[in-house]
């Protein structure tokens, strides 16, 4: 078998997948509906696994697979690029997807909409991997935007609870600010280089780099810029960073399996992703580096201080991925693009691991997620216990850890930056790993130490869900909580390896080694990975020299405090409480972000909706004459057929209208 079929079994299988469990899952069943999905990821996996050999064997390829349509010059094409970005991307996403495919059996046993949520999770590793190893900016997004559907999907699974609706609608409208700016800057190289291909537009940068355009009269802007700006504000919309981060923790309404696959391991991750892979643009400005930089310094900082105050188990694992990937932006805007995308990767174990964990003790719970009603789980779950354990203390950055050698680095490679604003990043994600540390380990303390609090919780009603479905399936109600089935501990055990060991396996090569080869462009005027390397010497050193570092100090004290506060004196942290309730309350509004947006712009949209109703329908059509009303009313009975209310109808007539909109304006040029 040639390699081009390989690289396209790699998306397929879990499309097709997808496509058999969605459209047929009634007739074959559970069993065969998982057994399909679970086999089209295995199989995904198996053969990303020889692509990845391919690459390091020094293969990789860049190629047009379909031309989907031809506009004087411009082509419009599905292609591939392989290179061992592409891969690494493809193992992480493959992995992470099939583990959750497995826990998904166990997590969703008795959920009436079983088949729909695997069709959905195989078709969102379909998006994925298209997004990841396209070789054009059309098929960069059209990925972009499936992964956004199929999370829109996913969060809003439980269609009948209204927090599940609320938030997928939140995700999906903070999604379209970030993609406005993301369809803009496409559209920006679309006009300036003529292509959409990755390897053309990179070719042609480095001699449009002192181009400007005059956005507004007198004030020209450097085209990169400006470019790198807009790619940025879409990967700021999809990873979550300052101030589109407020979809993120209102996503965790959807089943934890998506938590784990979607806003932990990989969709979030596309921004970031993106990002590197336009290395070769973003390097041309130094402003949209450094704009860069501060947007992950102010997410990494402000988002770890959320998840101090946060009661529900996956809330806070949700702010310490928000904050991570602050960390990875920052990395990003030092120019260190293999530093993030190792952390990226170190992270998606880790993080996976910690949400899945975090699911398996809200079954043992019966679906509460109140921290407060937990404690003293360790002697019940044990390998929940253990494989959290490890997932803490990766992300905490313990030395030889896969988390320590990732965030390490990007501590290091900061303070290296020259840019402007690299001090103030220096200090947040210094700040950052104290406050990690300590909200990471309240949470474990919380769930897995200090007496036992979950035998009040039936009578508060803790179950914030309703959705007890779960409690009458393999685990008994009430009583005591005990290990979850194999199905979940398996995919726990699997992820806590890498959680473990990838970091110390893989810094050499992915940092200092040639591992990224042509796939990651750092351009000469920034240093930082030159100088990083310089303080190399080797991966047991530099976990040995850990000791005498300020982050290893930060992290460990972090650890201390909330030992001290949640272990043995809970009273502390409740008069802090009290003493301290305005910077109480908000955290626990999360700095009034959301009244804030749906003051401006849900009630601006309002106003001038009433406004339009106002003036334009009752002053001027009502006024008119009645001739214009029958028309109009001709008209509606043609519009009232497209006016469906169904949000996805509308998403595709967008991109209908985007498309039409394309191909007329190719033909006037």
């Amino acid at each position: 078998m040639d390699m081009q079929t390989l690289y396209l079994i790699v998306p397929l299988a879990p499309l097709l997948g997808a496509i058999i469990a969605g459209f047929f899952g009634k007739l074959i069943g559970r069993t065969l509906s998982h057994v399909v999905t679970i086999t089209g990821v295995a199989v995904s996996l198996i053969a990303s696994v020889l692509v990845f050999q391919d690459v390091l064997a020094g293969h990789t390829y860049n190629g047009t697979v379909y031309t989907w349509m031809v506009l004087g010059d411009l082509r419009f094409e599905v292609g591939f690029l392989i290179d061992s970005l592409t891969t690494m991307m493809m193992l992480v996403v493959t992995f992470v997807s099939l583990m959750v495919h497995i826990y998904t059996i166990g997590y969703m046993h008795d959920d009436p909409g079983y088949q729909r949520f695997f069709s959905y999770i195989s078709l969102f590793t379909f998006s994925m991997l298209i997004l990841v190893m396209s070789n054009n900016f059309l098929q960069l997004f059209f990925g972009w935007e499936a992964v956004g559907l199929v999370s829109y999907l996913l969060i809003g699974f439980w269609y009948t609870k209204e927090t599940a609706i609320y938030a997928n609608l939140k995700a999906f409208l903070v999604n379209r600010v970030g993609d406005f700016g993301f369809i803009l800057g496409i559209g920006l190289v679309l006009a300036h280089f003529g292509s959409l291909d990755y390897a053309t537009v990179f070719a042609k940068a480095p001699e449009l780099a002192n181009q400007t355009i005059t956005i507004w009269p007198d004030s020209p802007w450097m085209l990169m810029s400006v470019i790198g700006i807009l790619l940025f504000i879409g990967a700021m919309g999809k990873s979550a960073q300052f101030p589109l981060h407020v979809w993120l923790p209102d996503s965790m309404e959807g089943p934890t399996p998506i938590s784990a696959l979607i806003h932990a391991a990989t969709m979030v991750t596309a921004g970031i992703f993106m990002v590197a892979r336009m290395s070769p643009l973003f390097e041309l400005s130094d402003t949209a580096l450094s704009f860069i930089m501060i947007i992950g310094a102010i997410t990494a900082l402000f988002m770890g201080f959320l998840g101090i105050v946060q009661n529900d188990i996956k809330r806070v694992v949700a702010y310490s991925t928000l904050s991570q990937l602050g960390y990875m932006t920052v990395a990003l805007g030092a120019s260190a693009y293999s530093v993030a995308v190792f952390h990226l990767m170190t992270h998606a174990f880790f993080k996976a691991l910690l949400f899945l964990a975090a699911g398996s003790v809200i079954i043992a719970m019966h679906h509460n997620q109140d921290i407060r009603y937990m404690g003293g789980l360790k002697k019940y779950m044990p390998i929940t216990w253990i494989t959290s354990l490890i997932g803490s203390l990766a992300l905490i950055g313990t030395p030889f850890l896969s988390g320590f050698y990732s965030k390490e680095s990007i501590i290091e490679a900061v303070k290296l930056s020259n840019l402007p604003g690299a001090d103030i990043a220096y200090w947040a994600v210094l700040i950052g790993v104290f406050v990690t540390a300590f909200y990471s380990f309240r949470m474990y303390f919380l769930v897995f130490h200090g007496k036992e609090r979950f035998h009040n919780a039936h009578h508060h009603g803790a179950d914030s869900h309703g959705q007890d479905h779960d409690d009458q399936g393999h685990h008994g109600h009430g009583g005591t909580p005990h290990e979850t089935p194999w199905v979940v501990t398996g995919p726990l055990l699997a992820l806590a390896l890498p959680s473990l060991a990838i970091g110390y396996m893989t810094i050499e090569p992915m940092l200092f080694g040639d591992f990224f080869g042509n796939a990651i462009y750092v351009a000469d005027r920034h240093p930082v990975m030159v100088e990083l390397n310089q303080h190399f010497h080797g991966a047991m050193a530099m976990g040995l020299h850990a000791i005498t570092t300020l982050p290893f100090w930060l992290a460990a004290a972090g650890v201390g405090l909330s030992a001290f506060f949640y272990l043995k004196r809970p009273d502390i942290p409740a008069a802090i409480q009290q003493r301290f309730s305005f910077i109480h309350s908000m955290l626990i509004n999360k700095y009034w972000f959301d009244e804030l947006y749906s003051w401006l712009f849900a009630r601006g949209a309002r106003l001038l909706g009433a406004g339009l109703w106002r003036g334009g329908d009752q002053v001027i059509i009502d006024g008119a004459i009645n001739g214009t009303a029958r028309l109009v009313e001709r008209a509606a009975r043609l519009m009232r057929a497209f006016q469906s209310g169904y949000i996805y109808h509308y998403a595709f007539a967008m991109l209908i209208g985007v498309f039409a909109l394309v191909t007329w304006f190719a033909r006037l040029n």
